[in-house]
């Protein structure tokens, strides 16, 4: 299961975490703009706008988790089992694989409201990669600096919501996420008046127990809640790096520890990687479950108008620095 969020300090930043027993070999990718995309629908595009992001790389192919362009547009694509149903190809409308989806949207889009133009005549179609990997069952969040939506294809349709609060974890459907919040109208960072009952004078015996009911499980409704909070009320510096440092911290309140969550299979569920894009400067910046040293990928130091992906491994060794 997964995280993605937004936030805006000096600069707009989108990331995600990604929640998995293992890892897919996942790599930072840039597609520069000579890359030619063929389409599943037939069509071929070869000058596009650059975009950076998490893929896994099949066949010189990005199969891009999130993703920015050089226009500050991003999307991620969260796991959403059991309600995430595609159409087969139609006649009337542009089909685009679930796979294409990110590539294609960035390829060609500078914000959310094209975006969001754009599903209006789309299909979005069920066709695998390949038979070794077939289609995911996602749902995406997509975002520029002024405007976030979530969109979600089930069984009754194709939906696009609003998002206000900048946070997509997994189950249930974004509107049962967002209405949720209701439950915890109570919360706050400061801290609480007694309102038990009139004439009664309590105090708290610690600092925090405003946010006392704030879900800490791993669940995605509670990660949901949980981001939600944190995101809300995160106090950020405004340079580059107080901006990503508290991205990451945020994050890291939903993050799972190895141990913590064991899948059915037996597998323990760890945060493989947990990413923030700077999107108005094109840098993409990770950790991995094994380092938690912030790497940084910048892609306005490639060449943006070649034709060959540029690929770059994680760092998954711990890197200290030693002080002494």
């Amino acid at each position: 299961m997964c995280t993605a969020i937004t936030d805006k300090t000096c600069g707009f930043y989108f990331g995600r975490t990604l929640d998995h027993p293992f890892s897919y070999g996942e790599e930072v990718a840039i597609t520069p703009r000579d890359y030619p995309f063929l389409w599943r629908n037939g069509t071929k595009l070869t000058n596009h706008f650059a975009m950076i992001g998490m893929a896994h790389v099949a066949g010189d192919y990005p199969l891009y988790y999130d993703a920015v362009n050089e226009k500050g547009l991003c999307i991620a694509g969260l796991n959403f089992p059991g309600n995430a149903v595609y159409e087969q190809p139609s006649a009337d409308r542009e089909n685009v694989a679930v796979f294409e989806l990110i590539p294609w949207l960035l390829s060609q889009f500078e914000s959310t409201a094209q975006v969001r133009a754009a599903f209006g005549h789309i299909c979005l179609a069920d066709i695998p990669f390949s038979r070794e990997l077939p289609t995911a069952t996602l749902h995406w969040m997509i975002a520029d600096r002024n405007e976030t939506i979530v969109v979600e294809s089930m069984a009754d349709g194709l939906h696009i919501y609003d998002n206000p609060v900048g946070v997509m974890t997994n189950n249930p459907p974004f509107d049962e996420q967002l209405s949720g919040l209701t439950d915890y109208l109570h919360l706050t960072p400061k801290e609480p008046e007694c309102s038990f009952c009139p004439g009664l004078k309590l105090s708290s015996r610690s600092l925090g127990t405003g946010a006392v009911g704030l879900p800490g499980d791993l669940s995605s409704r509670s990660r949901f809640i949980r981001a939600a909070f944190m995101r809300g009320n995160s106090v950020s510096g405004e340079s580059e790096e107080e901006s990503v440092g508290q991205f990451f911290h945020i994050l890291g309140s939903v993050e799972h520890l190895r141990g913590a969550c064991v899948t059915p299979d037996g597998s323990h569920e760890i945060t493989v990687y947990t990413s923030c894009c700077s999107a108005d400067r094109g840098i993409y910046y990770y950790t991995t479950y094994e380092n938690r040293q912030i790497t940084a990928v910048d892609m306005h130091r490639e060449n943006l108008d070649g034709q060959s992906l540029v690929r770059y491994p994680l760092v998954t060794v711990q890197q200290i620095r030693r002080q002494n």
